[in-house]
């Protein structure tokens, strides 16, 4: 996926995701690799898989401000990204309030998901993108969000890997963000959840503890050499 294939919008966004345990395994594919790419202060990518009662969490935090979470719940999936430098960010306007058309369809099941406190700052419900999924549901779906001409959700910029979902589109922002060569094979190997192995840490990151890597890649629910997934 180039730069001119980046969806732009949310209403983009949900015509290119797929189905929830292909976007599962995504996100514990992107998971594992910033655990094996050893981050720089911190997790980029991260699954959590005891976000809460059998709920499970994709993660993207790039630490300067912008940051999107999808939520695996019992009830579908909820999605929310924050463009902290969006023209729909609830900082631009006085009431403080989400953009219009944002969650006005949001099925009442995923409401209460609005008010966590990761996704408040004090009171204030911080998002720019929102996209969700019901159990039942055959297709992601989003609010009726209008656009003007200069209005950005940012969307291209918080999920750009993800859409792709695939090793190149890993590759390419791996390379540039912790700016050295990766290998592409490795990569690959960790996008088809093949089970970890020594090999593969150390073709990724020749300084890293095999063991301490493992311990922390399985705690994603990625396959591990010699553990269950």
């Amino acid at each position: 996926m180039t730069a001119a294939q980046r969806p732009r919008t949310v209403h983009e966004l949900i015509g290119v995701l797929p189905d929830v345990p292909v976007l599962r395994d995504r996100c514990r594919a992107l998971a594992a690799l910033d655990v094996l790419m050893g981050g720089r202060s911190g997790s980029y990518f991260d699954y959590d898989s005891g976000w809460g009662p059998g709920t499970e969490a994709g993660l993207m935090d790039n630490g300067a401000g912008d940051e999107y979470a999808i939520l695996f719940t019992p009830d579908g999936v909820f999605g929310r990204g924050f463009d902290h430098e969006s023209s729909m960010s609830p900082y631009t306007n006085e009431d403080m309030a989400l953009w219009p058309g944002l969650v006005d369809t949001l099925p009442e099941v995923f409401r209460p998901l609005l008010d966590d406190p990761a996704f408040c700052d004090d009171e204030v419900q911080v998002a720019t993108v929102v996209f969700w999924r019901e159990t039942h549901d055959t297709a992601w779906r989003a609010g009726p969000v209008e656009y003007a001409e200069y209005d950005d959700d940012g969307t291209g910029h918080l999920f750009h890997v993800l859409a792709a979902g695939t090793p190149e589109a890993y590759h390419a922002f791996a390379e540039r963000y912790y700016a050295r060569q990766l290998d592409l094979g490795a990569i690959r190997h960790v996008y088809a959840l093949r089970p970890l192995t020594g090999d593969v840490v150390r073709a990724l990151n020749p300084e890293a503890d095999p063991t301490v890597v493992a311990g922390a890649v399985a705690a994603t629910g990625y396959p591990v050499e010699g553990r269950p997934m």
